[in-house]
């Protein structure tokens, strides 16, 4: 699988030292092939610190290379539709960062297209497609800690000086960068149809939000309460609540413990997660599978999936009045 990387910023890093090491452990067929940035010199040093054998200074350059077999969209929120829409146009398979497009309409429109073009898209939301996953939900489905009415979820870094996560042109905010985890934990193990969302946000200057709060009901009378913060360090953990217990889930965009207490508040167990290159590898190697299956999504992240965030998002800003710039 000759595998690339459209943009070569922080993230793309964070790829490459997965792929590197997917290679290095013979975990699959991949070979490092092509790095593509609008600057030619940031692409060269790309792809000699990681040893990818090609650069180019174009997005188009790297869409045309008939060579190219999947390629990581790894730009910011604002242009992963044009950018995952040029290479599905060039019969490529795309594996798109999270958010995966700025609204659902975007969204809808790329699933379409690899469709007509009969090639693999998908949502690189890493948390879909770690083992941490199954080892949540099968804990649930035990029964450990009872009858689960409700949860929360956080996550909060201080990132006001990230210059795409402040700019509106940059689809930034908390609630694409953010917050697309903790209500991708929710809809994890929560799957009946949403029936109420309420929600509220606070705005930079800039006109982002810095931090907001979602409030969620479900069909069969369940509740999470969701939050994301770009303005400080929050403790990022998960809580489900059941009659006979709670189960804390730490780093909720990375899992690394899953502690389950009794209704008294004592431990009675404690998962922690396999151990991993750094947590990008589950995305890839789903991706070479279901290529190598002849399927045109991830069953770890249908397209359905991603449109069930994507619409919620849509939903949750539409309430805030936030539309961006790149609508």
């Amino acid at each position: 699988m000759k595998f690339a990387i459209l943009a070569a910023g922080g993230i793309a890093h964070k790829m490459a030292e997965a792929v590197t090491g997917i290679e290095k452990a013979g975990m699959a067929r991949i070979q490092k092939y092509a790095v593509a940035s609008r600057d030619i010199s940031r692409a060269e040093e790309f792809a000699k610190e990681w040893g990818f054998e090609k650069a180019y200074g174009s997005y188009e350059e790297l869409a045309k290379d008939p060579e190219v077999e999947l390629v990581y969209v790894a730009s910011p929120h604002s242009h992963h539709y044009e950018h995952a829409k040029l290479c599905l146009e060039h019969g490529k398979h795309v594996l798109v960062e999270k958010a995966f497009t700025v609204n659902a309409a975007q969204a809808e429109e790329l699933m379409k297209l690899a469709r007509e073009k009969q090639v693999l898209l998908t949502e690189a939301i890493w948390t879909r497609y770690m083992p941490s996953r199954k080892m949540i939900g099968d804990l649930l489905e035990s029964g450990i800690i009872g009858k689960v009415s409700s949860m929360t979820a956080n996550l909060g870094y201080p990132l006001m000086n990230v210059p795409r996560l402040v700019r509106p042109e940059l689809a930034g905010g908390a609630l694409l960068d953010l917050g697309v985890y903790s209500i991708t934990m929710a809809l994890m193990l929560f799957h009946e149809e949403i029936t109420d969302v309420v929600s509220a946000a606070v705005f930079s200057p800039e006109g982002v939000d810095w931090m907001n709060s979602i409030t969620l009901t479900f069909a069969d009378g369940k509740m999470a309460v969701l939050n994301s913060n770009m303005t400080a360090r929050t403790d990022r953990r998960a809580i489900v609540n059941g009659d006979e217990g709670y189960m804390e889930i730490t780093e909720i965009n990375n899992p690394e413990e899953i502690r389950v207490f009794d209704r008294d508040g004592k431990l009675k167990e404690c998962c922690q997660v396999p151990e991993q290159i750094n947590g990008y590898e589950y995305e890839v190697l789903a991706c070479i599978r279901a290529i190598g299956e002849g399927k045109m999504e991830c069953e770890e992240m249908p397209h359905s999936e991603t449109l069930r965030v994507m619409r919620l998002m849509d939903q949750i800003r539409g309430q805030w009045g936030f539309r961006l710039p790149c609508e």
